[in-house]
């Protein structure tokens, strides 16, 4: 039986399982697809072992291991080459491990799929895998300004460097000039209760579009806060799904249909 699996520590919370497990089913597949913890320093020797397990298609990559299991890798596909950071890892037949980035993905398509007034100006929070795969898919969708805020600028400068951006250290998040604002959130504040980002959302137009990658719970206070003063938003579920329909297709070799990844489909089973 062909099997996958989602790596990390934490990784109790994923709902990468529930997402996977319904798609098998709901199209009729053999197959599973599970939670494992794995530390940073254990990368190595899982990965070696999973190599030769039967039936292993590969994993998805959670925090803090997208950059830990670079190292442990064969082949790197370009964008996850440029982005430093892998989400999913895919064996293939020869046993070779290659790592891809399907985070860029799950940003491309819900901010493509919004209604409303087009974003010009993107400010993103974070300078980890997440924010540099939000950065990359930013640029290729057209944004005219894209600036990192970071709590290290230096980490922010170099998430920024992919789009030719401008770094911030995480106290001067403030409107920018320039149009309608994109705000993504690309860290774990906010995620289990623990303090959202310190976004100034009261100093932001109508029109701003907020972007959570937070998906524990499903409706961060950041989402709440945002929604309450009208502005468009995207939930983390968004990303995960879309992210997950990429995986989904490396691993057990079918695309997912579009009707089984909204509010009828795959949404119905999520906390």
């Amino acid at each position: 039986m062909r099997w996958a699996e989602v790596i990390g520590d934490p990784v109790a919370h994923s709902q990468s399982p529930a997402i996977h497990r319904y798609w098998l089913q709901a199209l009729g597949m053999e197959g599973d697809y599970r939670a494992t913890r794995v530390g940073a320093g254990d990368v190595g020797g899982f990965l070696a072992g999973r190599r030769v397990a039967d039936g292993w298609a590969g994993c998805n990559v959670t925090m803090p291991l997208k950059e830990a299991v670079l190292p442990h890798l064969d082949v790197l596909n370009p964008v996850a080459a440029r982005l430093g950071a892998v989400n999913c890892i895919v064996r293939m037949a020869d046993g070779r491990l290659v790592g891809h980035n399907s985070d860029v993905d799950g940003v491309s398509g819900p901010v493509a799929g919004v209604g409303g007034v087009p974003p010009v100006v993107a400010q993103v929070i974070g300078a980890g895998g997440a924010a540099r795969a939000a950065v990359l898919a930013l640029r290729a969708l057209g944004l005219e300004r894209i600036a990192v805020y970071n709590r290290t600028v230096a980490r922010a400068a170099e998430a920024a460097l992919l789009a030719d951006g401008e770094a911030f250290g995480l106290e001067a998040l403030r409107p920018l000039g320039g149009g309608c604002h994109l705000i993504v959130n690309a860290t774990s504040m906010g995620m289990l209760g623990s303090p959202p980002p310190p976004v100034p959302l009261a100093l932001y137009a109508p029109d701003t579009l907020l972007f959570d990658m937070v998906y524990t719970p499903r409706e961060t206070a950041l989402l709440r806060d945002a929604r309450a003063r009208g502005f468009r938003t995207i939930e983390g579920l968004q990303m995960l799904v879309g992210q997950a329909a990429t995986a989904f297709a490396h691993f057990f070799g079918v695309r997912v249909p579009v009707r089984e990844m909204g509010e009828e489909g795959v949404f119905s089973v999520l906390r």
